[in-house]
């Protein structure tokens, strides 16, 4: 109905009130009493439709046809539309709900959303079979009442979500989780935790690991014999003239081979544990000492190294991997860098994190490359590095030691300018010379 017809419908309304009240004066009624009955017959239509439609929507009944003339006319239609398009939203979130909880339902991996205080609002049938978490009979209790894992409850209080947690379930020994958390909803105070299986990726890391630990133990005596040999026969007089260079080329590979099973024996014994152990004041800035004379004689004078340390600053770690990790970033810097290069080695506390960095201004590495220089045996130049005597296992070395001590590694490098690799250790790990007596006395007691 258009405006106009709805203004003149209530109009008409009016006239009949005004009728009404004509009649009765003229019956002998008085103005207020007249004015007064034609008021309240025009209100109780009102009235009684506004009772009508309350009643509709209480009771949530469809409105339909036929609707009132006038006002009430267009209200009930409008109200006739909201009910309309309310009708068609729910029935569209009842389906998205459903193939939601069809999807969710179909995940192999746990999912379980904690509330604030932890508790679980909803979990996935594949939360029952790898974390025993069943909804909703689970539902309202916290995740480490029904789950109860050490350490759980304390990587989900500190907020650290940047590396997984892995545990062994409890209610199946068999099964090992690595169980991640997304922080979501208002102020992020809810929490969709994933469980995923990594059962079969973890046999497979502890074959690889013991394959690689034992292999290579079982190669380190054999080639020291083969190299005690051809060291004393290239070192012999009566060895003949042409077969020097043989020998000597043997003797090299032998040292090579030697290296590269001392490496993956360092790195099998890092991966065994999780942190680092034996933890103790460490002094940076002696070993950054020892570390850069013996670079100096690798390169015999055709590298300018210059260190600036600070001689104060010392790390809570442990020593043998802390100085495995700053021989290798030195040593890289020398072997893949030309004569003549610059090579700066820092040691400095930047704002209250200890951090160590290796720069270089060498050829460079190009950007698609840095992402994997931490893996075993990557090579940017696999001609030029095994020139250089590279191993290839140098950078995961150092990327195992400071995972073990809670540390990162960032590499930033330009081509033709050089590259920068910088160590950042938790500031829980700073210490002050003159507070490192007290605290090895604190470490004899513990």
């Amino acid at each position: 109905m258009s405006a106009d017809r709805v203004l003149g419908f209530e109009l008409a309304l009016l006239a009949g009130a005004g009728v009404v009240a004509l009649l009765l004066l003229l019956v002998g009624a008085t103005p207020a009493a007249a004015l007064l009955a034609a008021t309240a017959l025009y209100l109780a239509r009102h009235l009684w439709l506004l009772w009508r439609l309350a009643r509709f929507i209480r009771r949530q009944h469809r409105l339909a046809p036929p609707f009132p003339a006038g006002v009430w006319g267009e209200i009930y239609r409008a109200v006739g539309r909201y009910q309309q398009r309310s009708r068609k939203g729910r029935k569209r979130q009842i389906r998205f709900q459903r193939r939601f909880r069809e999807a969710a339902d179909s995940v192999p991996d746990a999912l379980v959303v904690l509330g604030k205080s932890q508790q679980v609002e909803w979990a996935n049938p594949a939360a029952a079979a790898l974390m025993g978490v069943q909804w909703p009979a689970h539902d309202g209790r916290r995740l480490t009442d029904v789950f109860a894992q050490r350490g759980l409850g304390e990587y989900l209080e500190a907020g650290d979500y940047s590396r997984p947690l892995e545990v062994a379930a409890d209610h199946n020994q068999s099964l090992m989780l690595s169980i991640r958390v997304a922080p979501f909803g208002e102020r992020k105070r809810q929490r969709l935790l994933v469980g995923r299986d990594i059962t079969k990726i973890f046999h497979l890391n502890m074959i690889r690991r013991d394959f690689v630990a034992n292999a290579s133990h079982e190669l380190r005596t054999p080639l020291t014999v083969i190299a005690g040999f051809v060291e004393n026969l290239s070192s012999s007089a009566l060895t003949p003239e042409p077969h020097r260079r043989p020998l000597s080329l043997m003797d090299k590979q032998t040292t090579r081979m030697r290296t590269i099973i001392e490496d993956l024996l360092t790195l099998s014994r890092l991966e065994m544990q999780d942190t680092a152990s034996n933890l103790a004041p460490v002094n940076v800035p002696q070993e950054i000492e020892q570390v850069v004379a013996d670079a100096r004689a690798l390169s015999a004078g055709d590298h300018d190294i210059v260190v600036d340390m600070d001689e104060d600053l010392l790390l809570i770690g442990n020593q043998s991997e802390l100085r495995s990790a700053v021989s290798n970033l030195v040593f890289n810097a020398v072997k893949h860098t030309p004569p003549g290069s610059h090579v700066q080695v820092h040691w400095h506390d930047d704002g209250g994190t200890p951090a160590l960095r290796v720069a270089d201004d060498g050829p460079g590495i190009a950007p698609e490359h840095i992402p994997r220089l931490t893996e075993r045996f990557y090579r940017v130049d696999k001609a030029r590095s095994r020139a250089s005597g590279g191993t290839g296992l140098g950078l995961a070395i150092v990327k195992h030691v400071l995972n073990r001590h809670d540390a990162e590694l960032s590499i930033a490098s330009d081509l033709g300018r050089g590259t920068s690799f910088t160590c950042r250790f938790p500031p829980a790990s700073r210490l002050r010379r003159a507070d490192s007596g007290a605290l090895v006395q604190v470490l004899r007691a513990r």
